[in-house]
């Protein structure tokens, strides 16, 4: 995380005697990663947080693995595949392997339902839509094109102020989502160089404690089985808390991206990492300056990678026929690069306006049957002159 939070009220150490106004105790929770030894924030709750009136199991179906898919690369509208639903109902799996998952959503409603992913951390991209995440930490204000990031065990709600148009891409990481070691000095912060810093991240502001007794449903995500649980107090009861784990949010349109006087790889927009997979987003940028340069990228094959693209706005200058909420998967054996006539057409221009965020694997992805129901079966031959 960016930086320490303390809000509330807490105790003047941890793990004391941390006595109500009206007699008892409030309970703390600690919430810890890597088995106590990486970073961690303290909970303070006015009532026990395992206090709970019944288990159950709940049913979600985001999609079945496509077994026979071919190695090759794929284009796909995630915008046929929607479906009702809420913020987490409404997902549809595209990709996953064992490090990383990737999921499109039409958010068409609200739901009164907690939710809390124990297993994985979760990058939420804010495609269209503008509302609020509401945790035990409190309220973070969701613009269009945010990246919420949402450390696993969080106990989260996301609301929209409308539901005529939501769309999300998610990415579920098993693994921690962090800055890139690379932007930030020994101490942590973020430096000079770096394409964001701590002013462009927003944070939960703590609430008021919602103590309420009653029955809660939270819905958790284990890997890829859910189960209900129905809480006797709501979740959101914290009087305080402090640390460095907590949901936050940065823009896209926030990202400072970097200029070379020929192309530049796309790991220069690196924007997060985690084990074995990266982040990266393009922006509207500067062309390269020399004067011969070529704009469009090389053609590459990866190797040792997945390349995944969502595509967020405008004119996409290495693709043909593109359009906001598409995805595209290269995949690692197979080259790709600018379609015909892009190289050529890219010669001389100044600039490029165009967002996406890209998703790099380093173990090969799986597809699901939602692939295949929303693909371009031309997409492969595309290159053909």
């Amino acid at each position: 995380m960016p930086t320490y939070i303390k809000q509330g009220d807490i105790p003047s150490k941890r793990h004391i005697i941390f006595e109500k106004p009206e007699g008892g105790l409030y309970r703390e929770e600690l919430f810890s990663t890597h088995g106590f030894a990486n970073i961690y924030s303290n909970k303070y709750h006015h009532n026990m947080p395992t206090k709970l009136l019944e288990n159950r199991i709940f049913d979600i179906e985001h999609g079945q693995p496509w077994q026979n898919a071919l190695i090759q690369n794929y284009k796909l509208d995630s915008r046929v595949l929607d479906r009702p639903g809420h913020f987490f109902s409404a997902r549809n799996q595209l990709f996953y392997n064992a490090d990383v998952a990737m999921y499109s959503a039409k958010v068409t409603e609200d739901t009164d339902h907690f939710y809390r992913n124990a297993y994985a951390d979760e990058i939420i991209f804010v495609h269209q839509g503008q509302g609020q995440l509401l945790s035990e930490y409190g309220v973070l204000s969701v613009k269009q094109w945010d990246y919420l990031v949402v450390p696993r065990g969080t106990t989260y709600q996301l609301k929209f102020d409308d539901y005529q148009d939501v769309r999300l891409f998610i990415i579920e990481s098993m693994s921690m989502v962090e800055i890139p070691k690379h932007f930030r000095n020994e101490y942590g912060q973020l430096l000079e160089s770096a394409p964001y810093c701590e002013r462009d991240i927003r944070t939960p502001e703590l609430s008021a404690a919602i103590v309420e007794q009653g029955e809660f449903s939270l819905i958790s995500k284990f890997g890829d089985k859910y189960q209900q649980s129905l809480l006797e107090w709501h979740p959101f009861d914290l009087v305080g808390w402090d640390g460095y784990v907590y949901p936050w949010a940065f823009n896209i349109q926030d990202y400072a991206p970097k200029v070379g006087k020929i192309h530049l790889p796309p790991s220069e927009h690196l924007v997060f990492t985690a084990h074995n997979f990266v982040v990266c987003n393009f922006v509207p940028r500067l062309y390269d300056f020399h004067p011969q340069a070529i704009p469009a990228p090389y053609f590459h094959n990866n190797i040792d990678s997945d390349e995944v693209l969502y595509y967020v706005d405008g004119d996409f200058m290495s693709r043909k026929g593109i359009e906001a909420g598409y995805l595209t998967l290269h995949q690692k054996g197979v080259a790709h690069g600018p379609q015909p006539g892009k190289t050529e057409a890219s010669i001389g221009k100044k600039d490029t306006q165009e967002y996406a965020v890209m998703v790099d694997t380093f173990a090969a992805l799986k597809l699901t049957e939602h692939v295949k129901h929303s693909m371009a079966a031309d997409y492969p031959s595309s290159w053909l002159e």
